[in-house]
């Protein structure tokens, strides 16, 4: 029997990162030099639009949103623990299930150019696995849309609340998650004689899956967890999958100390995210990643109780990044985008999406000139493409 001719998708008269007008060939997910003899080509007009490859979120929160919901008046908070109590209240008080809000978010996310996402849900005794079940079924719904990697996250603590390590063990065992998080092991889930770390570290080297662990205490506090953190990732043979999200305290270096430390992580194998909320908590990306470490870029919390802000769209996030670097020139405007687009891609493990033959298939093209111009202008997403197939036009899921 004769197999069909295979389909080519042909995106006529686009122009990759604001170079010359030319056609992008899509077969089988992947870009191609040129449309295979016999393939049926199915051609799709880019209107002279530039091309750009789509973003990795690499560190996002879709259980704690409440995109899309009624607005939700946040009261004063002072520290994680009572911003941990805004979610619970918040969390109570939203009438739509975790799986159908994120799913309203990740969809957002990915009209807005979002290919792959590193998503973090709360498991705690006021949720249980309720988070990691409603993000995973969203997950299942936009499958062949946008990647996902769940963490599971004991936001409340490990050691200061009974009963998470216990729902973490049962979220491992689960199939659902690919990784297992901590939170501030000196500060917040500081408890007597308890090891944090120990508890994640054994959970994920038992059940071979990554860890994500948020670190934000500042100076020595945090950087002393992150000392830690090298030395069991080095003996447990974990290299390349364990990330610490936020690293204030690395924010806060310079000279010396900031290449001592990122020499440490290159060394480990042990990659960051940032999430740009301020100049004085952005990640040095690019000193960093001439040290070897890899650093991915994430939106954080969209729209929760901890903060009103947040849109899940990881071209602002770049242009958030440029502001609070304050990037003037067109190579710094630029390193914001790449950190959005290849960051988070290394991070999570795809291929770089660099528009060349042999790359996924996974572009979007907006109206622009180049791609600082881009950064700075935040035009509207016209075609999303992934794995060769439109998924989105004009910022809507198609």
């Amino acid at each position: 029997m004769t197999p069909p001719p295979r389909t080519a998708t042909l995106f006529h008269d686009v122009r990759p990162f604001g170079g010359p007008a030319r056609d992008l060939v899509a077969v089988d997910g992947l870009l191609v030099a040129e449309v295979p003899p016999g393939a049926v080509v199915e051609r799709v007009d880019g209107g002279g639009r530039l091309a750009l490859p789509t973003l990795v979120d690499a560190h996002i929160h879709p259980d704690k949103t409440s995109w899309g919901e009624p607005w939700h008046s946040r009261r004063p908070a002072h520290g994680i623990a009572e911003y941990v109590a805004g979610d619970v209240e918040l969390a109570r008080a939203l009438p739509t299930p975790v799986a159908e809000r994120a799913l309203r978010l990740m969809s957002h996310a990915a009209a807005q150019g979002t290919r792959a996402m590193r998503a973090h849900a709360d498991v705690a005794p006021a949720y249980g696995l309720s988070g990691i079940e409603g993000v995973a079924e969203a997950a299942r719904k936009l499958a062949g849309i946008v990647d996902v990697e769940l963490v599971a996250f004991p936001q409340h603590g490990v050691v200061r609340t009974p009963g998470v390590t216990e729902l973490l063990a049962e979220a491992a065992a689960s199939g659902l998650v690919t990784h297992i998080g901590g939170i501030d092991p000196a500060g917040f889930d500081a408890d007597g004689d308890g090891d944090q770390l120990g508890t994640v570290f054994a959970l994920a080297e038992e059940h071979g899956l990554g860890l994500d662990i948020h670190l934000h205490d500042r100076g020595e506090q945090g950087l002393a967890p992150l000392r830690d953190i090298a030395a069991r990732t080095r003996a447990l043979g974990l290299r390349g999958r364990v990330s610490v999200a936020h690293a204030f305290a690395v924010a806060g270096l310079s000279g010396t100390e900031l290449d001592e430390t990122a020499d440490l992580l290159a060394e480990a194998g042990i990659a960051l995210t940032t999430v740009a909320l301020s100049a004085t908590t952005i990640l040095p990306f690019r000193r960093l990643a001439e040290r070897g470490v890899r650093v991915g870029l994430g939106s954080d919390g969209v729209r929760d109780s901890w903060s009103p802000f947040g849109d899940a769209d990881m071209l602002h996030r770049a242009w958030l990044a440029a502001w609070a670097l304050d990037a003037r020139l067109d190579e710094e405007l630029e390193g914001c985008f790449r950190l959005a687009a290849d960051g988070g891609a290394e991070l999570l493990g795809l291929p770089k999406a660099d528009l060349r033959p042999g790359s996924p298939a996974d572009f979007m093209l907006v109206d622009g000139e180049c791609v600082p111009q881009v950064v700075v202008d935040l035009p509207r997403r016209d075609l999303v493409v992934r794995a060769g197939r439109v998924v989105a036009r004009d910022g809507r899921l198609v």
